[in-house]
């Protein structure tokens, strides 16, 4: 072999470990990082320089009393506030302060305590208008002859996949009911199934069991699980102590707007000062 080919067949060698080093620290590092933050409404400090990660591909719970600021920190991370200090990092980009439909759009999509569908919409067409970039959404185009075609294309597409998902979450009998007539629990599967057709990377989940009966509840937990084996990443704000024990690998325990702990379940259950400032000396 000439020194040339030496050299080049080196140089291959030494960008292919780098390569692989390169996508091994994308699956290795935390696909959300919280540093220092921190959100005051006039002299009330709701988030008090809270910093945590969130591994990717896990399923990650958050926990805390009423007031601990857990949904303030999730308003924060998800544009919906802006915080006063501190940064968010979402999978190696600093994303503090962008727009809520910016984070989305990036891969970081969240639900909502209580539910959020287009009542007047039945549940197909509220599944259809969830996913991004769709021809329609720009009138000149939705207009022009050359994009019609397109558009009627694509609208296809977006209904085939509107009712494989609904499968998937088993509420594809109610496709054309309106949502406004679903029962608590089968709105938390429709806002949980029309999340996923923006095609994420991770899902904040605000107290998704509230008002959901033992039957759903058992269903919509399945259906996370079977998500995070597909590579989807949840972080969980729940108060049911038994879903989060359960089901998460980690728990982050907040408290007056500070992270007090976080480890395992079986870390966070042997801790005294989460037992005493969180459950009242029972967990």
């Amino acid at each position: 072999m000439s020194d040339v080919e030496t050299d080049v067949t080196e140089v291959a060698s030494e960008d292919s470990e780098n390569d692989t080093e390169t996508a091994s620290h994308a699956v290795d590092s935390p696909i959300l990082a919280v540093e220092n933050l921190e959100k005051r409404f006039g002299g009330i400090v709701a988030v008090d320089g809270a910093s945590f990660s969130v591994e990717r591909g896990s399923i990650t719970g958050l926990i805390g009393p009423n007031g601990a600021g857990k949904s303030t920190t999730f308003n924060c991370i998800t544009g919906v506030h802006t915080p006063n200090e501190g940064r968010v990092v979402f999978d190696g980009d600093e994303i503090t302060g962008q727009q809520p439909h910016q984070i989305a759009n990036r891969g970081l999509v969240r639900t909502f305590q209580i539910a959020r569908e287009l009542p007047e919409m039945t549940v197909l067409e509220n599944m259809m208008l969830a996913p991004k970039n769709q021809i329609g959404e720009s009138l000149w185009r939705s207009v022009l002859p050359h994009f019609r075609g397109e558009m009627v294309e694509q609208e296809e597409q977006l209904r085939e996949q509107a009712w494989e998902m609904l499968e998937f979450f088993e509420i594809d009998h109610l496709a054309e009911e309106y949502a406004e007539n679903l029962s608590g629990g089968q709105r938390k599967l429709l806002e949980l199934a029309r999340a996923l057709q923006t095609e994420p990377e991770m899902l904040m989940l605000d107290e998704p069991m509230a008002g959901v009966n033992p039957t759903l509840e058992h269903k919509l937990l399945e259906h996370i699980h079977e998500l995070r084996e597909q590579g989807y990443t949840f972080l969980i704000v729940e108060h049911d102590m038994d879903v989060i024990m359960n089901n998460c690998e980690r728990v982050i325990v907040m408290h007056q707007g500070a992270v007090l702990d976080e480890g395992t379940p079986a870390e966070i259950k042997d801790n005294e000062q989460v037992i005493e400032a969180y459950l009242g000396g029972e967990i």
